[in-house]
């Protein structure tokens, strides 16, 4: 059996959830029928579009332009601020009235994410009949609005759910290729930014349809072992399963949703090390190692982003967790403001045979054992903050003497 995935995507989410709210809360007109932005404050240099109105979108105005240059399209525009604990409510709620369906769902972002349809088809009968009962469920029960694509996989799913927009289903399945996804710009195409955009039209690729039916053999030496990758989507091919978050007993995860938004990289370790630090002692309570470690950021758009590594040596020593965390860290952020940074560790073990490489010092590896254990037992018995490491205590100020 073919699997049937549904792409629910809300319709400028941030502005229909503002929208609600303030209409639920006596605000006497919706600011979805007007020229009206969510915008971010322009005297921290954070004026910048994050979601708009149909009429905002008719005046050519578009997400992550500067306020300024908005305004010079519309000039009765509205900006409005952002409420990220009211869209966080918001997506919960949608995500919770989805999940009364199927516990099959993989949160692609706050306001997307995928369904697997075809495990519950036979309780709910044809996908295309109950797309539409199930977004107007959603406008009923929530006041907003989603678009929902349905295929045979994520890639044509979520292409799907981008044909037109508001409240609309769309299909894309292979019979459907050609027609609806080939006579599509290149650069609409899931998965191809604004470089890799500009290299295709390089080559005279300009539509979806064009890089599909382009040798493999001319990709390569622009795209490497991307080549494939592209070719493969631009055919409608995604063998991709849905990432669906599940409780895991095998494994600990710990994760801040930051008060401000983290922009410096020294910021960001100071919360993984405070993060490590409370994983390290779980594992060493439960007598515990992990294999794999993972660190988890959303930005300020929500958008979440992972990056993993496996152990050659399983460890819950905390300074190894923290310095494999930075690491992951390093190579996965892309300068973004964080508004969530996490540490997820799995593949636990209750013993390591560890393997000393040429030129490890194992005394070291006890030492930290032993000041891991030593630190340990002193929260336990005066509290967590008994201790800190040197990184996470703030420097006096320079006009104050220490003692």
């Amino acid at each position: 059996m073919k699997e049937i995935i549904f792409h629910i995507d809300v319709n400028a989410a941030f502005l229909s959830w503002s929208a609600v709210y303030r209409l639920k809360n006596g605000y006497p007109n919706d600011i979805r029928n007007e020229c009206a932005v969510i915008g971010g404050d322009e005297k921290k240099r954070k004026g910048v579009v994050l979601a708009k109105s149909n009429l905002a979108k008719q005046k050519g105005i578009l997400t992550g332009e500067s306020l300024y240059s908005a305004r010079g399209k519309c000039s009765n525009l509205k900006v409005y601020p952002p409420q990220y604990k009211v869209y966080e409510q918001m997506s919960k709620a949608l995500f919770t009235l989805l999940g009364r369906y199927t516990p099959d769902l993989e949160i692609f972002s706050i306001d997307e994410c995928f369904l697997d349809y075809g495990k519950v088809k036979k309780l709910y009968g044809d996908p295309i009949k109950f797309a539409y009962q199930l977004k107007e469920e959603i406008k009923a029960k929530l006041g907003f609005s989603v678009n929902i694509g349905i295929a045979h996989n994520k890639l044509c799913a979520k292409m799907a759910s981008d044909f037109s927009k508001p409240d609309q289903v769309h299909t894309l399945f292979p019979e459907e290729i050609k027609e609806k996804l080939w006579v599509l710009p290149v650069g609409s195409l899931f998965g191809v930014g604004v470089k890799t955009t500009t290299k295709l039209e390089a080559l005279n690729i300009h539509t979806i349809g064009a890089l599909a039916q382009t040798d493999i053999n001319i990709l390569y030496p622009l795209f490497k072992s991307r080549a494939l990758e592209l070719h493969k989507s631009a055919n409608g091919i995604d063998s991709s399963l849905l990432k669906i978050e599940k409780d895991d007993p095998k494994g600990f995860s710990k994760s801040q949703t930051l008060a401000q938004d983290i922009t410096t990289a020294v910021d960001a370790y100071k919360v993984l090390l405070a993060l490590a630090e409370d994983l390290g002692i779980t594992l060493r309570k439960e007598g515990k190692y992990a294999r794999v470690i993972m660190v988890n950021l959303k930005d300020r758009l929500f958008k979440s982003y992972t990056h993993q590594k496996k152990l050659a040596n399983a460890t819950n020593i905390t300074k190894e967790i923290y310095e494999v965390a930075k690491l992951l860290f390093q190579k996965m952020w892309t300068k973004e403001p964080l508004r969530l940074i996490g540490i997820s560790l799995s593949d636990l073990v209750k013993d390591t045979n560890h393997q000393l490489s040429l030129f490890e010092d194992l005394t070291i590896r006890d030492h930290l054992h032993q000041l891991d254990r030593t630190v340990d037992a002193l929260k336990a018995k005066y509290g967590p903050d008994i201790i800190k490491k040197g990184t996470l205590i703030k420097k006096p100020p320079k006009d104050i003497k220490k003692d």
